[in-house]
C-alpha cells in the first residue's frame, strides 16, 4: 500500500494503522529525515511493521515520474494507492514550473500519480485507489477560464477548489474503470489536528493552532481512508465519497458529468499525461 504525505498527520496515522494490520506499507515524504522520524516513531510502536520509504517532494511533475519509477523498479505489485498529500496557502504561490501550488499538490499530483502507477494498479487486482478530499470542496467552485486563480486568488477557496477537484477526479476515474478490478473512492478525514496550515499566515495558523483542542485527533483522521483501503464492506464500491466510513452524497457540481469530463481533459493537458484503460 502506497501512502503519500505519510511523514505526518493524518499520513503518518494511516501508515501506522495499515502497518499495525500486518499490510506492507510504502510511505512517501517530501523530506526524508522527517520520513524517516515517522517511520522510525511506527516501527518503535509496532515493532514488527514492514514499512518503506520513498522521498518525493510532489510539486513537479519530474518528480512524480521519478517516484512512479522508482515504485514500479522496486514493487511488482500495488494493492492500494492512498493520494493523501495536500498543501495550504494564504498567498498564491507557484511550483517551479508555474502552477499554483495548491492546485498541483492538491489535484494534479493526485491525477498524475494515479496514472503513472495505473498498470501497477490494474496487474495488482482487485486493486483501490483512495483520495483524501474534505468537505471543504462545498465551497468549491470550478472557473475553466481562471483555473488556477491567477486573476482572484483567495488561499481557502483555492483550496476548497482543489478539495472539489479530488471528487470530480474520482467520479471520473470510476467510471472510466468499470469493469476493470479496480475502484476509486474519496473522502473527508474529518476536522484534524494536523500541520496543513502551516502554509498560511501567522494570523490563521494562530487561530488554527488556537483552536486545535476542539479538533479529532490524526489516528480519527485515518480511520476513513483505512477503511476504504482494507474493508470488506467496501469491496467493488467506486466511485463513492465517505465521512466517517459511510457513504455521503457531495455538492451539486460534483456530478456534473461535463465538468468531469473537462477537468480531466485539462489535467491531461496540463500534467502531459494521457491515460491509457
Amino acid at each position: 500500500m502506497l501512502v503519500t504525505g505519510a511523514s505526518s498527520g493524518i499520513g503518518e496515522a494511516t501508515t501506522a494503522r495499515l502497518a499495525a494490520m500486518g499490510h506492507r506499507v510504502v510511505m512517501v515524504s517530501r523530506d526524508r529525515t522527517r520520513g524517516e522520524r515517522a517511520r522510525d516513531r511506527i516501527q518503535r510502536a509496532h515493532g514488527n511493521a514492514s514499512i518503506d520509504l520513498l522521498v518525493a517532494d510532489l510539486s513537479t511533475t519530474g518528480a512524480i515520474r521519478a517516484l512512479a519509477d522508482e515504485y514500479t523498479s522496486k514493487f511488482d505489485r500495488l494493492d492500494v494507492l492512498i493520494n493523501n498529500a495536500a498543501v495550504m496557502t494564504s498567498t498564491r504561490r507557484a511550483t517551479p514550473e508555474g502552477f499554483e501550488q495548491q492546485f498541483f499538490v492538491n489535484h494534479l499530483a493526485y491525477f498524475l500519480l494515479t496514472g503513472l502507477l495505473l498498470e501497477r494498479l490494474r496487474s495488482s487486482q482487485p486493486a483501490r485507489i483512495v483520495s483524501v478530499s474534505s468537505t471543504a470542496h462545498s465551497r468549491g467552485v470550478i472557473d475553466f477560464n481562471d483555473l488556477q486563480m491567477e486573476q482572484h486568488y483567495r488561499g481557502y477557496d483555492a483550496y476548497a477548489n482543489t478539495k472539489l477537484m479530488n471528487i470530480l477526479f474520482t467520479y471520473e476515474l470510476a467510471r472510466r474503470l468499470e469493469g476493470s478490478g479496480l475502484t476509486a473512492n474519496c473522502l473527508h478525514p474529518g476536522v484534524i489536528r494536523t500541520g496543513l496550515m502551516r502554509g498560511v499566515s501567522p494570523v490563521l495558523h494562530a487561530l488554527w493552532q488556537s483552536m486545535g483542542k476542539f479538533f479529532k485527533q490524526p489516528s480519527e483522521g485515518a480511520e476513513t481512508p483505512v477503511y476504504l483501503a482494507t474493508s470488506p464492506e467496501v469491496e467493488g464500491v467506486s466511485g463513492k465519497y465517505f465521512r466517517y466510513c459511510r457513504e455521503f452524497g457531495t455538492n451539486r457540481e460534483s456530478y456534473d458529468r461535463d465538468m468531469q469530463l473537462r477537468l480531466w481533459e485539462e489535467s491531461e493537458r496540463l500534467s502531459g499525461f494521457r491515460y491509457s484503460f
